[in-house]
């Protein structure tokens, strides 16, 4: 039996640098991986939270290590990306009661979740610092 060759002779594009994407996807593959990134970090707070809670000493040195830059800014990219993948959350249950579910109302609410982050991440900032 001879195989089955594809006669399709488009082209096809494998650098991905090049590709334009839609604002939408970036929001959706964002909102991915911020939950990826904050699966991650979970595990960091619940033991920040199991030593705070565990003794005085245990308190005073979680709090000394959270007074540090490097502190602020690693719980700054976490609140920031709690943020971000909540808006993004509250994003897609709307969409999900039908409202946004055309092409420009996809684009105006991923330009809302985008435009929201941006002003939770300032403000975070301007809370940690």
């Amino acid at each position: 039996m001879k195989p089955m060759v594809s006669k399709d002779k488009r082209p096809v594009n494998l650098d991905i640098a090049s590709m334009q994407l839609p604002v939408t996807a970036y929001v959706s593959i964002s909102h991915r991986l911020s939950g990826v990134f904050l699966f991650l970090v979970s595990g960091l707070m619940v033991w920040a939270l199991d030593v705070s809670l565990s003794s005085e000493a245990g308190f005073d040195s979680i709090a000394a290590t959270l007074a540090t830059p490097l502190s602020k800014a690693v719980l700054w990219a976490i609140a920031t990306a709690l943020s971000y993948h909540a808006l993004a959350g509250v994003k897609h249950i709307i969409m999900d009661f039908g409202i946004g579910e055309s092409m420009q109302g996809g684009v105006n609410g991923a330009r809302l979740v985008i435009g929201l982050a941006v002003v939770a991440a300032i403000a975070w900032g301007v809370v940690l610092w």
